[in-house]
Order: C-alpha cells, then structure tokens, then sequence
C-alpha cells in the first residue's frame, strides 16, 4: 500500500452556510465530512500541534469564543470560519488589522477590541463559551488580573485554552543542551506558577501538555506548554 490515507473529521457546518444552501433549495445537512486540509486552522503556535491533534476547544459552531492576543496565524478568523461568534482582544494596531484582513479573506465577521488583554468590559459575566490565547501571555505583568477577568466573561465550567513558551525551552535559548538561566528566571513561566494561579481565580486545570515540535523532531525538550482550565462557580 502506497501513499497515506487522508484523514478526514466530522464537522458540524455554520448556520449561515445551512442557510445559504437552503436558500439555493438543496438539502442541507448539519454535519460534513471533510479532511483536515479543507477545515480552518487553529494554531497554538509556531512548532506546535494544532487543534486537529489536539482537540482542546470542542465545537465551537454558534459559540461565543474570545481570542486573547492575535497570534501569527489569525486563530480568531478560524473561529468566524468554523461557525463561532469571534472575538479578537489585543491592543495592537497591526493586530487588528491583521486580524481584519484574514477576516475578509475568509468572508467572516469578527469583532474586535482594541484593549489590554485583561481589559474585558465589554463581555457580560458568564456571556462567553470558549477563551483561546496563544503564546500572548508571555509579557503579561499581571497574569492574575487577566485570569479574573476571563474568569468573570466564561460560562461556568467552559474552558480557558492557553499556549506559552515552554519554561525548559526558555531556559535552554537556542535549543542547545546547555542552561543558559534558571527556570524560575524572569520572564518564564513556570508550570506550578501558573497552575497556583489559576487556581486562584477559580479554575480548574484539566488538561497540561508538553507538545512534541512539529518541525524540529529531534528535540529534546518542548518548546510549548499548552493547557486548559474550566471555570468553576459562577
């Protein structure tokens, strides 16, 4: 057997296509079937899997999802794409433009806030489904102030999905196998400073992973750290 298989997923299609194909008088089924190539990407950044592997945010069609920080790879447009009502949050100007351009591409809409990532105003308490922040979290000073907030906007138990640089990487610089700082340096996040604070702003962490790159094969330690938290109270 040659060649390898093409992996294909079920995916619940958007309301505004359902109705465009009902609008066309064809039937409209809820769900397709479609490879992995055909559905939109959602990164949690460079040399790390994606959503297709690992399967964090569930189905967002009809959700209210809340990008935190635009990354690389404009995650808040996936969202549009795939049936959510998308939210960006960064206070960058070229972010949001960014995040605007890839929205037209794609022929979605999605909201956009120019604020601080813990400035979250806009959001009722307990309006949102899903929070996604991938790798903006680096330079946060108050990471706790950003955890109430998203805290507050989540429904009760919906997830806060999060990416950062992995604290070993950070202390490696480079890749090479010898440490260049300790891991509690500044700047790193550490797993167990993390984990207290979310816990503190009544979370609880389900999910902690240490991906694997996805380009450089031989390394030995990860380069990302990714977890989810779900809100608990109200």
């Amino acid at each position: 057997m040659t060649g390898q298989a093409t992996q294909r997923v079920r995916i619940r299609l958007p309301a505004r296509l359902i109705r465009r194909m009902r609008g066309t008088g064809s039937p409209a089924p809820t769900h397709a079937v479609a490879t992995l190539a055909s559905v939109p990407t959602i990164s949690y950044g460079p040399d790390v899997p994606t959503e297709a592997d690992l399967r964090l945010c569930g189905d967002i069609a009809g959700k209210r999802v809340i990008e935190l920080g635009a990354g690389a790879s404009a995650n808040a447009a996936a969202f549009a794409a795939l049936g959510a009502k998308a939210i960006l949050v960064d206070p960058r100007p070229e972010a949001a433009a960014a995040t605007r351009q890839a929205a037209e591409a794609a022929e979605v809409r999605v909201e956009i806030h120019q604020n601080d990532l813990a400035d979250l105003g806009f959001a009722t308490s307990g309006s949102v489904d899903l929070v996604v922040s991938a790798g903006s979290l680096t330079g946060v000073d108050d990471l706790a102030r950003v955890f109430r907030q998203v805290h507050r906007v989540l429904r009760p138990n919906a997830p806060f999905v999060f990416s950062l640089p992995h604290p070993i990487a950070a202390m490696l610089e480079g890749g090479q196998l010898v440490i260049r700082k300790p891991y509690w340096a500044a700047g790193s996040r550490t797993v167990g400073a993390l984990f207290t604070a979310l816990s503190r702003a009544n979370f609880q962490v389900d999910v902690i992973l240490e991906p694997q790159s996805t380009t450089a094969k031989d390394s030995m330690v990860p380069s990302a750290l990714v977890m989810r938290a779900r809100k608990l109270g109200l």
